[in-house]
């Protein structure tokens, strides 16, 4: 398969599950309408839909793991090239 195949899956898997997402969030937001609010310590938001607390949380999660998704791949490019660096160092003369 081609880079470019396998960029266009990608996009593919991504909007479906984006789709799905927003499927679950309208289904759940028309049946349970009751406001609800959220306490984290002694802080208390204000009544607002279950569906809403969905999307933003669902929106919020998309947007970070964007953000950090390159730092991964930052993380990883340098740790391949210490693994690639060990592996020269313990190479036996004897084994040629």
């Amino acid at each position: 398969m081609g880079e470019s195949a396998m960029k266009t899956t990608a996009n593919l898997i991504t909007s479906i599950i984006i789709a799905l997402w927003v499927v679950a969030i309208a289904i759940i937001s028309v049946q349970n309408y009751t406001p609800v609010s959220l306490k984290f310590f002694n802080l208390q938001s204000i009544q607002i839909s279950v569906g809403i607390i969905l999307a933003f949380s669902a929106g919020i999660g998309m947007i970070g793991i964007t953000v950090i998704q390159p730092l991964w791949s930052i993380g990883s490019s340098q740790q391949g090239n210490e693994t690639l660096d060990d592996a020269e160092f313990f190479v036996d003369d004897e084994d040629f």
